[in-house]
């Protein structure tokens, strides 16, 4: 009876020592809601984080394809004979839909039915679609042509003008033409909001320009999508503007100057330094514009020399010095928080200089890569 009683009382301490252990075990509500509450505020600093990235290389591999995809379609149409001798764009369209799907064509009237109405600028600045009804509004050069929206089956939306000017070459599969063969303008996220030029695909930018106004093999390469005149094009940087720039580390800026800094606002307009010319573009831009004169060179200054007016005439048509036959074009390259280097182009010489960041007169030169 004795052992049964004891064994009984030992039985229950153990019991109750188990129930002690378990008790200290487990999670308190408290604990519970704050390893929760900690969960959540690191999803909401990262989830962001990381859905942009996604969305950004989406987008960069969405206008890859598509580039690809129209460059094999318009060489397909110059080895076929069937790229020049268009006097519209809505004709050319007609033989492009023959070599790359489209779904729905809208003429120069009806744009907003194959395109969002609203597009906003890398400045947060509005420009309405419909107001690039003409291939003198899209490609900012008069060709004469119209400008037409185009629906592609993989759900891209575009604006499209054609150049009449265009030669093709079907023996060595180039073609070419006075600027562009045609100026695009895609939406690689069709109706899916926002449509800001400079800012969702490829240095940001969900809608995007692609053919040049300075014809490739004529500049070493480079192609031109932009030529920006200061407080029309692009506006200068605050210190505050800039600073944030600088703490974002998209645009690639590494100072500031201390007031309005009209060399970060055209890295701005441009989408980052990697879309503005290199010192040895310049120079490459230098020889095209003064007859293709070799002795040009990345920091060469050079006189003597003759200015085409006709090859220049983008540039000088937007220089705040077009009167006097001059124009200064920034590079994507900082020296300091004060100054950037730039080329100077003048009627008879050019040279490679540094100037303050508050200088009003220099252009932005986009590239499209």
């Amino acid at each position: 009876m004795e052992m049964k009683k004891a064994f009984t009382l030992a039985k229950g301490r153990l019991a109750c020592t188990n129930t002690q252990a378990t008790a200290k075990a487990a999670f308190t509500l408290a604990e519970v809601l704050i390893t929760l509450a900690i969960i959540g505020v690191v999803a909401a600093i990262t989830i962001p984080s990381l859905v942009k990235n996604y969305n950004e290389k989406a987008w960069a591999t969405a206008q890859d394809v598509f580039t690809k995809r129209l460059e094999v379609a318009t060489r397909q149409m110059n080895t076929e004979e069937k790229l020049a001798g268009y006097n519209s764009t809505m004709d050319f369209v007609n033989e492009l839909k023959k070599k790359i799907k489209i779904t729905n064509v809208c003429d120069s009237n009806n744009l907003s039915k194959c395109f969002e109405r609203t597009i906003l600028t890398a400045d947060g600045q509005e420009v309405d679609a419909v107001n690039l009804k003409t291939s003198a509004k899209l490609a900012k050069e008069d060709w004469g042509t119209e400008t037409v929206g185009v629906q592609f089956a993989n759900g891209i939306n575009a604006l499209i003008a054609y150049n009449p000017q265009t030669d093709q070459q079907p023996f060595n599969n180039q073609f070419s033409a006075t600027e562009a063969s045609m100026a695009i303008l895609y939406d690689v996220s069709g109706h899916k909001n926002p449509n800001t030029l400079g800012k969702d695909v490829n240095q940001n930018a969900n809608v995007k320009k692609l053919g040049c106004m300075i014809k490739k093999d004529l500049v070493g390469g480079m192609c031109i999508s932009q030529i920006l005149a200061p407080g029309t094009g692009y506006s200068p940087m605050t210190l505050e503007e800039c600073n944030q720039a600088v703490s974002d580390g998209e645009l690639g800026i590494q100072a500031c100057y201390y007031s309005s800094d009209y060399w970060a606002g055209a890295v701005k307009a441009c989408g980052g330094i990697n879309n503005m010319p290199t010192m040895t573009q310049l120079g490459e831009l230098a020889t095209y514009v003064y007859n293709h004169d070799s002795t040009i060179g990345a920091q060469q200054d050079v006189s003597g020399l003759t200015l085409d007016t006709t090859k220049a005439a983008q540039f000088l048509s937007a220089s705040p010095g077009s009167s006097s036959g001059w124009f200064y074009v920034w590079s994507g390259q900082e020296y300091s928080s004060s100054n950037v280097y730039y080329r100077f182009f003048a009627s008879t010489s050019t040279d490679l200089n540094r100037s303050s960041r508050y200088g009003s007169g220099g252009l932005a030169v986009c590239l499209d890569h």
